[in-house]
């Protein structure tokens, strides 16, 4: 009786564990690279219903290891809130990745923060920023709740122009869709 009552705890904890470890949401969008310097750098990640940082699901490699205090206008908003200043090689390593070639591409959020602890239940953001081209801007947000059940997520985009006009970079992210998965 012991052992099967041993099993069964084993079991319920593995099935939670599983559970935690399916996906909560998936973004998908079409990233098409853009020609010249001072673009193709975004980032995707994951708020609270407070605007912090919850998790980074990925930045491109140059403006995560660096790049950012080089060209500040570089995906500025998840610099300041990942707190990419104090995080070690390492926890930047594990968000981040070459920017990808022109085509369909996918991120999906685990339902974890940043330390990997399951998030609580209730409503986060999916942030998408892109650098279309010097300072001008793109931000996708979606809604998402947690614990919710499965959903679509309505996707709504700002567009933010610095200086120069970067009208021609608006395909550089498009046709974003947000998947709630549980």
């Amino acid at each position: 009786m012991k052992k099967i009552f041993l099993s069964f705890i084993l079991m319920v904890f593995i099935l939670a564990n599983a559970a935690a470890q399916q996906a909560a949401a998936e973004v998908t969008f079409t990233f098409t690279r853009q020609n010249g310097s001072a673009s193709n750098q975004f980032a995707v990640w994951i708020e609270n219903s407070q605007g912090q940082h919850v998790k980074t699901l990925y930045a491109t490699r140059w403006t995560a290891n660096g790049g950012f205090s080089r060209r500040p206008a570089s995906i500025p908003l998840w610099v300041k809130q990942s707190g990419l200043s104090g995080l070690s090689k390492a926890q930047v390593d594990a968000v981040s990745a070459a920017t990808p070639g022109t085509g369909a591409l996918a991120y999906t959020w685990d339902g974890t923060d940043a330390r990997g602890a399951p998030a609580p239940a209730g409503i986060y953001t999916l942030v998408i920023e892109g650098t279309l081209r010097w300072e001008n801007q793109v931000y996708y947000r979606a809604p998402i709740r947690l614990g919710g059940g499965p959903a679509a997520a309505q996707v709504n985009a700002e567009y933010t122009a610095g200086d120069r006009d970067a009208t021609a970079e608006r395909s550089m992210i498009g046709n974003v869709k947000v998947r709630v998965l549980r």
